[in-house]
């Protein structure tokens, strides 16, 4: 088998052009003094400042669900919710993610906010949002989602995207006149975070990251004796 060459251009792109791609972390620092007392707080302040900063869907995390046997895959979602008992997302229950998390119910969520040369990185086990809770926010939805969580087997294979057309067209019918019905297969999970970190881009690479940690994922994130905070080298 040849030898590959690393330093070998893929066709049509430069070779320096993606390695030579660099930030200058400058914008501010994030010291423990200068923290909340709880990863709750703390998240709704860095959180008012991405809405602030007009950052575009400032609530979209990468979530990443992992099968028993360590297989991971990851996927953007929006969050809806941030309270005492943690971060919250919906989803179809029988999509791939949903499946996954059946299996293994631990997460790890990143909230990218480059911008500000900031992210916040969430991890723990994830319950399954109250039913009626989840009822009660799907019916929130445009219909035009209410009706697209129907249309689409998510995770599923299509064959073209007419099968989703033909499908929201079957459901447009189908509810014509009335409201939506919540669907069997979809609702919530909240994360029960064990650890949140918050990290802050510094020059030289020497970034800022004060993570949140508790025992007892169960006590929610807003009890300040159930965190400890540390400072972790970058």
């Amino acid at each position: 088998m040849p030898e590959s060459n690393a330093s070998e251009a893929t066709p049509g792109v430069p070779a320096a052009a993606i390695r030579d791609l660099r930030v200058h972390y400058d914008l501010a620092a994030l010291d423990i003094a200068d923290t909340a007392e709880t990863p709750l707080a703390q998240f709704r302040s860095w959180f008012a400042d991405a809405q602030s900063a007009e950052l575009i869907e400032p609530n979209a995390m990468v979530v990443s669900t992992a099968t028993t046997d360590g297989s991971v895959s990851g996927r953007t979602v929006l969050l809806k919710e941030a309270d005492a008992r943690g971060f919250a997302f919906y989803t179809n229950l029988d999509s791939l993610k949903g499946e996954q998390l059946r299996a293994n119910p631990y997460v790890a969520a990143v909230f990218p906010w480059y911008p500000l040369h900031r992210q916040v990185v969430v991890s723990g086990p994830v319950v399954p949002v109250p039913r009626a809770e989840a009822a009660a926010y799907f019916a929130s939805r445009p219909r035009e989602s209410q009706l697209g969580a129907w249309a689409s087997k998510q995770s599923t294979v299509i064959s073209d995207r007419e099968v989703l057309h033909d499908r929201f067209t079957a459901m447009e019918q189908r509810f014509s006149g009335r409201e939506v019905e919540f669907p069997p297969f979809w609702g919530g999970f909240i994360i029960q975070a064990h650890s949140v970190e918050f990290w802050q881009g510094r020059p030289s690479r020497l970034h800022d990251r004060i993570v949140y940690l508790t025992d007892d994922a169960q006590r929610g994130l807003s009890e300040p004796d159930a965190w400890r905070r540390e400072r972790r080298s970058p």
